[in-house]
């Protein structure tokens, strides 16, 4: 099977799914080499069906939030399901956190349509009421992870970066910080993985072809990502 992220918002009883994710967490296309913190996500996920959601609801979110509450201690918050998808379409739990996801939550959040801030305040206030959403999904988004070479390994540190403004001349592109710093008036890597380039799109291609073309605008002496991101969801 193939793995996928679904997070829901919950105020200890009433949930809300956001958009289905699955991320690239090997560093090589076409899944090779060792594992990272994740080179890419996309949003949302072929893969996670309307069907396989409403199994991910009955089989896994409800029954965890049922037994919390049942114990005494009612979750709130964001709840991470990493689950697996067999052939057949059924769901397996893999892993929880009581988190979001990284690289898929730049993903995620680009597609919800609803007031993120609201949601979240609805859900800690206990008065999260699903029918409320309107669609917490509105288009595709895909995040490609501009990493450092020799990553996850060792690597080097200070190069300077430079493009980011032109990346994000794109209304449709967003690119977020993760290994970065300040040198003078440089922008320079200081991480593993550096950037988080994420672009929207009506269709999952459009969004692909966007945050790629961003890729390219953003240069670094160490630059090095994944060309392969989303590719699973034609697979």
């Amino acid at each position: 099977g193939q793995e996928a992220s679904v997070f829901a918002i919950t105020d200890g009883t009433h949930y809300v799914t956001l958009a289905p994710a699955q991320d690239h967490k090997r560093v090589g296309d076409g899944d090779t080499g060792k594992n990272t913190g994740g080179m890419g996500a996309y949003a949302p996920a072929p893969l996670v069906t309307p069907s396989v959601l409403d199994a991910v609801r009955a089989l896994v979110i409800e029954p965890m939030l049922r037994g919390l509450r049942e114990e005494g201690t009612p979750f709130v918050g964001c709840l991470y399901c990493g689950i697996m998808v067999d052939d057949q379409g059924r769901p397996s739990v893999v892993e929880f956190n009581a988190r979001f996801g990284d690289p898929e939550t730049q993903a995620v959040l680009a597609v919800l349509e609803a007031d993120v801030a609201a949601l979240f305040a609805s859900a800690a206030r206990g008065s999260l009421n699903e029918s409320t959403i309107s669609n917490v999904a509105l288009g595709y988004a895909c995040n490609v992870v501009l990493a450092s070479q020799g990553y996850p390994d060792a690597y080097e540190k200070g190069a300077v970066i430079t493009g980011i403004d032109d990346a994000e001349a794109d209304p449709y592109v967003t690119v977020f910080f993760a290994g970065t710093g300040q040198r003078g008036n440089d922008l320079i890597t200081t991480g593993g993985r550096v950037l988080g380039v994420t672009a929207r799109g009506t269709t999952l291609e459009e969004a692909v072809r966007r945050s790629y073309a961003a890729c390219e605008k953003i240069s670094y002496s160490t630059k090095m990502y994944r060309t392969d991101i989303a590719a699973r969801a034609h697979s």
